[in-house]
């Protein structure tokens, strides 16, 4: 019987719980819809003070030189499965913002652009971080068209 009793209680419970939320509704003037009119967007991506970031063919970058510095953008694990020579690798989050050590340490290298190369995907991660450098006040910085994919075509054609 202990059960049922709790059952039927929490029934109760979701009942009146529903009537005062639908009857509190009602009075409001702008009331919440109970069928939506328009699709509710839940995820749209979070706001990010980009600058200017150019895109580069995996043919243009100078791979393995001192005057690009290669940035891996891709997390760790997938990094470590196919590494980008003689890049570095730091992870992008796009809910995180890059800390200020990791940029600090980027600008301050002797070289003339800085390119990042991402997944290759909508939206690239490459692109993404490079936009974010840039709005940091990061100068000169680039992305890989194509991502990674398009890295390791590139290299796998000259580097066999």
């Amino acid at each position: 019987m202990g059960g049922l009793a709790i059952i039927r209680d929490a029934s109760l419970v979701v009942a009146l719980s529903f009537a005062v939320g639908v009857g509190t509704n009602a009075v409001q003037r702008e009331g919440i819809p109970v069928i939506a009119k328009e699709a509710y967007h839940i995820l749209v991506p979070c706001p990010v003070e980009g600058g200017e970031v150019l895109p580069l063919r995996a043919d243009e970058v100078r791979w393995g030189g001192t005057k690009d510095l290669v940035i891996d953008a891709r997390p760790a694990t997938q990094a470590a499965q196919w590494p980008t020579p003689g890049a570095r690798n730091v992870p992008y989050d796009f809910l995180d913002p890059i800390d200020d050590a990791t940029v600090a340490d980027l600008v301050s290298r002797p070289v003339e652009r800085i390119v990042v190369v991402g997944d290759g995907l909508a939206p690239d991660s490459g692109r993404e971080m490079g936009a974010e450098l840039s709005g940091r006040g990061v100068r000169n910085v680039h992305y890989v068209e194509g991502g990674w994919k398009a890295a390791r075509k590139h290299l796998d054609e000259v580097m066999p």
